[in-house]
């Protein structure tokens, strides 16, 4: 059994590997961030040019509509330009509406046009006794003490533990 005293030496050496890791990222997101700043005004520029050829290709084609009787769409370039169905959009104003109609002139079909959804909602159930959970059914589960190990402090500590997650994740042996 360690002795307190160990625990929390790695603890401190827990804290070191951490603060150094947490340097690595900062001078990360320090060079993702100049990297951004760099490059951004030639993106939105580039961006700029690509959407006023899009808008100029889209003209063309709109005044040319004869050309494409058949066929519908020809590509060009690894452009595909021309006309093509369009797939449209099922809109409603009222849902309560369409659901009542539906059940009114279809009703052989409301099982395959009406989505009932009923599913307990757990954030509520976090907040019943354990007695109630027992009357509903409903187990609760890990409740015991745990082991704990929680950094105290910045948001670049969820960085870091999701990059840890996946590093444990590379080391487990795979199923087969």
């Amino acid at each position: 059994m360690a002795t307190m005293s160990e625990i929390e030496k790695s603890a401190k050496d827990l804290a070191a590997a951490r603060d150094a890791l947490k340097s690595k990222m900062q001078t990360l997101e320090d060079e993702i961030l100049a990297a951004k700043k760099k490059h951004l005004p030639g993106i939105r520029k580039s961006v700029e040019a690509a959407a006023g050829r899009h808008q100029e290709l889209f003209d063309a084609v709109a005044e040319s509509e004869e050309l494409f009787g058949r066929p519908k769409s020809v590509i060009f370039h690894g452009i595909r330009v021309g006309y093509q169905k369009a797939k449209g959009e099922i809109v409603w104003e009222d849902t309560s509406q369409v659901i009542r109609l539906i059940k009114k002139n279809l009703p052989e079909q409301t099982d395959a046009l009406i989505k009932v959804t009923e599913t307990p909602i757990k954030p509520a159930l976090q907040q019943l006794s354990v007695a109630d959970l027992k009357k509903i059914g409903v187990t609760l589960t890990e409740t015991g003490d745990e082991v704990v190990i929680r950094p105290t402090d910045s948001e670049i500590d969820k960085l870091i533990n999701v990059l840890l997650k996946d590093e444990e994740l590379k080391n487990m042996p795979a199923c087969r």
